[in-house]
């Protein structure tokens, strides 16, 4: 007796379940063949220099830390066309570090923090004496080339800090333009409207879509911010926080070209030390795409002008003194946090740098209150203004929770706000009222607000020459940022 058509067509639980093992088996297979295939295409693009020294006089710290530098020279064959993608001209730009910043991954459970080394700190330079930071690459590399500018900037990062280096890479303009355009558009929001012309950077208040040109001006500009370089180290952090998660998004991730484009831009356009193991690095950095890291920079005590050989140079004057325990703080959990309270009371003003802005559009406002501050003895910093706004706020990178607090004592009703734009205490004065008084006062600010990756409120703000228009972020989960 023959099978009927629907015996013949009954398949058994069995072999149902050895098909769906075989499919699954089979994408397992071709996933890490993919991932494989292009962890191999990026390593194999990247170049490799003897950037870590052999001997150090720095101990070994906890955690790891990655030196991530920028510099501005431009490719040597590059057309007029390229240079004016570049938004920069044929002068060759420079192999003068401007960017800096320490990747610090710390042991137990902390979140990562991203740190700015200012390129006019005044520092001393081992083998040339005291210089700015950003020279020491160029010093070095004159003898050694770009193993030996890298060797001398990780020795002089290493004393400055104490931290310990232990791994280095490098990216130039044109390397930072071609890993932009990879990803694609980026949003960013801006407190007040900018219009640049040194770097051509020019957007309005409230968020804009960068492509890669504008992401570039966006991230070189200092003329005409409020806090001037302080500003666009800011800025630098800000954008690679919000690229890191533009690259961790599925949106990159589960698209192959893109993907490829990006992996390939990127490799071609780094030099690292050889050692640097970069699936260990994606696993440390696994929290990334959710904003797991804190950004911020290393403490200074203002931006003096010094008298070089009968030369004036204005530099950026590192506070040492707090370097230890602003270096302890990197791998403080989030509960730990907490002790920062009590800690004001052991904070004075005579160690603590104030920069006041004019946001409540009452001319000579931020200049009275800086006034009041220096009286009371606290260091203060040329005065600015920033678009209007009607909330008063102190605000501060997340390392000098205290001595927000003691400047919250002389400036009664302002709201204390952490933020990733500014390199220290800065009151925003609002259309409230509120102003800084010469002595403390018995109450408190108002409570915390919520830690953003810009200096100035964020939402709908007041653009600068326009007194009845308003310029709002259409996307709250943007932070804003000078």
């Amino acid at each position: 007796m023959s099978d009927s058509p629907r015996t013949r067509l009954r398949v058994r639980p069995r072999h149902v379940v050895r098909w769906v093992a075989v499919v699954v088996v089979a994408l397992l297979v071709a996933t890490v063949g993919y991932a494989v295939y292009n962890y191999n295409h990026f390593v194999g693009g990247v170049t490799h220099i003897d950037a870590i020294p052999s001997t150090t006089s720095v101990a070994s710290t906890s955690g790891e830390n990655i030196l991530l530098v920028g510099d501005d020279h431009r490719p040597a064959n590059a057309s007029a066309a390229e240079l004016a993608e570049l938004g920069t001209t044929a002068d060759g730009g420079g192999t003068n570090t401007d960017t800096m910043l320490v990747l610090h991954i710390p042991d137990g459970g902390a979140k990562a923090s991203l740190i700015s080394f200012p390129r006019d700190s005044w520092v001393d330079i081992p083998g040339y004496g005291e210089g700015k930071l950003n020279a020491a690459f160029v010093y070095g590399s004159q003898k050694g080339g770009d193993a030996g500018g890298a060797q001398l900037l990780v020795k002089t990062i290493e004393n400055v800090s104490g931290l310990h280096i232990d791994h280095f890479v490098r990216i130039s303009m044109l390397g930072f333009y071609d890993v932009a355009k990879s990803l694609g558009p980026i949003k960013v929001c801006l407190n007040d409207a900018v219009d640049d012309n040194y770097s051509t950077f020019k957007a309005p208040a409230g968020v804009s879509t960068l492509d890669a040109k504008q992401a570039l001006a966006f991230v070189r500009q200092r003329h005409g911010l409020p806090n001037g370089d302080f500003d666009r180290q800011a800025r630098q952090r800000y954008f690679l926080s919000r690229e890191a998660k533009n690259f961790l998004s599925a949106g990159t991730i589960l698209n192959p070209g893109k993907l490829n484009s990006a992996l390939t831009a990127a490799s071609s356009a780094i030099q690292t030390d050889p050692d640097l193991n970069w699936l260990t690095l994606a696993t440390q950095l696994k929290g990334l795409a959710g904003g797991d890291l804190e950004s911020t920079s290393i403490p200074t005590s203002g931006t003096p002008t010094i008298t070089v050989s009968g030369t004036a140079v204005s530099i950026v004057q590192v506070d040492t003194a707090k370097m230890p325990s602003f270096i302890a703080s990197l791998d403080k959990t989030k509960e730990s946090t907490s002790s920062t309270t009590s800690a004001a009371t052991a904070v004075k003003p005579g160690e603590v740098t104030v920069s006041v802005l004019n946001g409540s559009g009452v001319d000579g406002a931020a200049l009275s209150s800086s006034s009041a501050l220096s009286t009371a003895g606290f260091s203060t910093t040329a005065v600015s203004s920033v678009s209007t706004r009607e909330a008063t706020t102190i605000q501060y990178p997340a390392s000098m929770a205290a001595e927000a607090k003691l400047v919250a004592k002389y400036v009664p009703g302002a709201t204390l706000e952490a933020v990733t734009g500014v390199a220290n205490v800065t009151v925003v004065l609002g259309t409230d009222g509120a102003a800084a008084k010469s002595t403390a006062t018995s109450g408190s600010a108002g409570s915390a607000g919520s830690s953003s990756s810009g200096s100035g409120s964020s939402g709908t703000s007041k653009t600068k020459g326009s007194s009845d228009q308003t310029t709002s972020a259409t996307d709250s989960s943007i932070p804003c940022i000078n």
